[in-house]
């Protein structure tokens, strides 16, 4: 509380963008977790060492380590799953099989004539999602693929499984869920708490196995995948809009200035969602934005970034290099750098980060930005402030 204040009696010294004038907020939400590496794989060690949430010692070898690499590059081709989705993978194949390519010989006796490394007994499951034939998830020879099972576990549109069973992309708000009931949204597991468990571990093997993607030049350092969906940045019925984009009085110099954003005002510690699949580019605290996010994207066919600011340093849960899905929680609404009060100061640049803004608002409309949810059609109008495997 005692830094918030302080920041607030900063702005007054500082330089940067213009903001609307908001009213004051509830405090800072929950501080998340996050990763400095891109979802680019890179050399693979023979072995890892870890320790489980619960404190037990884990060694992966690298055997192991090659069927995360399938998981993690896998998951970057795919529209829409980013590091989050990734994370959540890790966990769920680390959990029903230590990242271990099964045969089950009891069951399909043919399972044991594929690359496997080893053998199991759990009903009818196979490989490293533990996934059943006679569920849906694939016949024994596609489910002794682990590209398939890690396309099989992410689903969406374009999975081999759709629309049934569900892959992650198929559970409505996986990115706002906790990551091991994610995981057991699309095991659906006899024993749903055992994913959290494994988290820490992922996360070590998403720091050891990636790494960083170049950035800087305003290009989001090379390719970004085309995104699979357009979401408004606030939860609906969170915000009011109090500030547009175009000309207006300066709240702090009281001069004619160009706003280049949308300002949104909510509750501090309100989430803030990625617009759509991308790439951050800028993830850092300054005098003039505050904490500042930048996600580069590719919004039918052409380049886009998205930039949201004012949060508090500890409220940006991202990092430069790192992949988002559209609607992942990257930060929460906070009132620092020029501002003077808790809001988003969002803004949309046609071109990538660099050129011209756009009003935020109406372009999130006109590509049909719904909530992060997932329900809903159309972007959100200004609203009052208010045991076993894969089955």
């Amino acid at each position: 509380m005692v830094k918030k204040v302080l920041v607030l009696l900063l702005v007054l010294f500082c330089v940067g963008p213009s903001t609307a004038l908001v009213g004051m907020g509830a405090f800072m939400g929950p501080l998340g977790f996050c990763l400095s590496d891109s979802l680019t794989v890179g050399p693979i060690p023979d072995r890892l060492t870890a320790t489980t949430a619960d404190g037990t010692p884990v060694t992966l070898e690298k055997r192991q380590l090659t069927h995360a690499a399938t998981i993690i590059t896998t998951g970057a081709s795919i529209p829409g799953v980013g590091q989050a989705g990734v994370r959540i993978a890790l966990m769920a194949a680390l959990t029903e099989s230590r990242l271990r390519m099964l045969a089950n010989t009891g069951a399909y006796p043919e399972s044991g004539n594929y690359p496997n490394d080893g053998d199991a007994a759990d009903h009818d499951s196979l490989g490293l999602f533990q996934m059943r034939p006679v569920a849906g998830w694939g016949t024994v020879a596609e489910l002794m693929n682990p590209t398939y099972q890690a396309k099989a576990f992410y689903g969406g549109e374009q999975g081999p499984n759709f629309p049934s069973p569900r892959g992650l992309l198929d559970i409505p708000g996986w990115q706002q869920m906790d990551p091991g009931s994610a995981a057991q949204a699309v095991e659906v597991s006899a024993f749903p708490d055992r994913y959290r468990n494994w988290q820490p571990v992922a996360d070590t093997i998403l720091t050891a196995l990636t790494k960083p993607a170049p950035t800087g030049g305003g290009n989001g350092g090379g390719v970004v995948p085309e995104t699979s969906r357009v979401v408004f940045p606030l939860p609906e019925g969170s915000y009011t809009s109090t500030d547009s984009f175009g000309w207006r009085t300066d709240p702090f110099t009281g001069e004619r200035q160009f706003h280049s954003g949308s300002d949104l005002a909510a509750a501090d510690g309100t989430p803030i969602y990625a617009v759509a699949d991308g790439r951050v580019t800028v993830a850092e605290f300054s005098s003039g934005w505050g904490g500042l996010i930048i996600v580069e994207h590719t919004v039918k066919g052409g380049r886009v970034a998205s930039y949201y600011a004012h949060m508090w340093q500890d409220g940006i849960y991202v990092t430069s290099g790192e992949t988002v899905a559209a609607g992942q929680n990257i930060g929460d609404v906070g009132s620092s750098g020029r501002s003077t009060g808790p809001h988003l100061h969002i803004e949309i640049r046609p071109g990538g980060q660099g050129q011209p803004p756009v009003n935020a608002v109406e372009w999130l409309a006109q590509h049909g930005a719904v909530p992060a949810d997932g329900t809903g059609t159309g972007a959100p109008g200004c609203r009052a402030n208010a045991g076993g495997g894969a089955r």
